[in-house]
């Protein structure tokens, strides 16, 4: 029986050298015979092959750079292509980062793939986990190239060199190495000075306010304007500890000798360093009872610290939240763009970029920190946070580029809460239920497949559990691989809960379940 709808199927072929292009039979043509013997295999499916040709002769499948596939490409994204048949997997690409940002646009206009020497076909369940499975070697290659470019600015700033991100006051950036900035220098010079006449940082961030002092203003290469802001305190305690100025290059905690040239003497340094340890220990102790991680780090994208604050409801529940100065002192025009957030959530959010930031070793010792350690271990690698209503700004202690993360926001229970869109960093919320349920609900699964009960009534009296409970349980064994794994890794839209998926209708057709449940 002929299938009634039909699929419009391209045929791409490619080959690495122009050798053998010249002859009448060549490899581009044997590719193709053996792709539309396939195609017309499948009629009874309802396949039919168009007539443009996608032969990309004499490229290499490293890169995306190709007449016929961009073509291919631009052909698919105008809604003429329902298949793509190549005759192995290599013929589309080599690159695996580059074979997911393909196979992407492929399930975005709901285009199947075919490779008809590998059984490799996405128009069926089986070609679908064969997908996902090559999507994490995709993954498996970001990561090792991630560590790879870690170990890089390791070795770089081992040798002391400048590895770019914001140049610190005192010094210009030129040809990729940091040159003193003599009146800058000066400056510097003297904040170390009159923090030892102050003995505050607080009076001496007064002072400079007063006097109108402001941070280092540089252009990016983008030619947008940086810096030019009042010195706050965060900022203060950043160049009183920033060892640059002695000359110094420090990369994960260790001190190496820098390539340029000291501005503050040791001595001077010395003094200033053992104030601050004072200080620390006078007004903070040692901080044991610190509930809030972004204490002294978080401020509004108007240059206003955003300070801990703590609301308590019914029975003795305290929730904590991050408030902008002018807010909580009463000067509403004052504050910035998100006035007050929920504490777990920023917190969740620059957590998740730590978690990219630090190795291995160092995340676990910072997950098992206490609030007090934690707090420190932070304030090593992040200088500042900044919260606005559309992204939040981290910028960093070592010579590392700020990263934005875009956000958005939902308010939920009077509460302002924090998502990040799926495309930015994997910031990650794992929602334990809802995982459990899975592994149960795949349990179940496999006792139904294995033949160890005949029907749902039986599978749930072995269970111990209502016909309702099961056959809610079992509609999750059946989600997309993509979306299964999303949710053991705590990548999944924050709104969607197992109350939520116990209550709708999910299709069984997976891109339908995306679109769904919001992927």
């Amino acid at each position: 029986m002929t299938n009634s709808v039909t699929l419009r199927c391209a045929i791409y072929t490619r080959k690495s050298s122009e050798e053998g292009l010249e002859q009448a039979f060549n490899s581009l043509h044997a590719q193709r015979e053996a792709c539309e013997a396939y195609v017309k295999s499948q009629q009874h499916e309802g396949w039919k092959l168009i007539k443009t040709a996608y032969d990309d002769g004499g490229f290499s499948g490293g890169n995306l750079e190709r007449p016929a596939l961009k073509q291919l490409l631009l052909d698919i994204r105008s809604g003429t292509i329902d298949v793509v048949v190549v005759y192995k997997v290599d013929r589309l690409t080599r690159s695996l980062t580059d074979f997911a940002r393909i196979v992407e646009t492929f399930e975005t206009y709901q285009v199947s793939f075919v490779s008809v020497t590998q059984a490799f076909n996405t128009t069926s369940s089986m070609g679908r986990l064969t997908l996902n499975v090559l999507l994490s070697f995709a993954q498996f290659e970001r990561e090792v190239t991630g560590e790879r470019i870690r170990d890089k600015i390791a070795a770089s700033r081992s040798k002391g060199m400048w590895m770019g991100g914001y140049p610190p006051l005192g010094y210009d950036v030129r040809e990729r190495k940091l040159e003193v900035n003599e009146s800058e220098a000066r400056q510097v010079r003297a904040i170390f000075e009159r923090y030892l006449e102050l003995g505050s940082v607080r009076l001496l961030a007064e002072a400079l306010k007063t006097e109108g002092v402001k941070s280092k203003q540089w252009t990016t290469a983008k030619d947008s304007v940086r810096g030019g802001s009042t010195l706050c305190r965060g900022a203060l305690y950043t160049i009183l500890q920033n060892r640059v100025y002695l000359g110094e290059s420090v990369h994960k905690g260790k001190v190496y000798a820098g390539e340029h040239e000291a501005i503050v003497p040791k001595d001077l340094w010395g003094r200033v360093e053992t104030l601050l340890t004072t200080q620390r220990r006078k007004h903070h102790g040692n901080r044991q009872g610190i509930g809030s991680l972004l204490t002294g780090l978080l401020f509004d994208d108007r240059g206003h610290p955003m300070i801990p604050t703590h609301t308590s409801k019914g029975k003795g529940r305290r929730y904590r939240y991050y408030t902008s100065r002018g807010l909580v002192r009463g000067h509403h025009e004052d504050a910035g763009s998100l006035h007050r957030v929920t504490a777990p959530a920023i917190e969740e959010v620059v957590q998740g970029v730590l978690k990219e930031q630090l190795s291995a070793a160092e995340w676990a010792a910072f997950s098992q920190a206490d609030g007090a350690n934690r707090w420190k271990l932070l304030r090593r690698t992040v200088r500042r946070v900044t919260l606005a209503r559309d992204q939040v700004t981290l910028e960093f202690v070592q010579d590392l580029d700020p990263i934005e993360i875009p956000i958005c926001l939902k308010i939920r229970g009077g509460d302002t809460l924090i998502v990040t869109p799926r495309a930015g960093r994997d910031h990650r919320r794992l929602n334990a239920p809802l995982i459990k349920a899975l592994g149960r609900a795949w349990n179940l699964r496999r006792s139904l497949e294995r033949g160890a009960v005949d029907c749902v009534a039986e599978l749930a009296r072995v269970s111990g559990c209502s016909i309702r409970h099961v056959t809610r349980l079992l509609k999750l064994a059946y989600l997309a691989p993509d979306i299964t794994e999303a949710i053991i890794e705590g990548r999944q839209p924050v709104e969607l809960a197992l109350a939520h998926l116990y209550r709708i209708d999910i299709p069984l057709d997976w891109q339908a379940q995306r679109q769904t449940l919001g992927f």
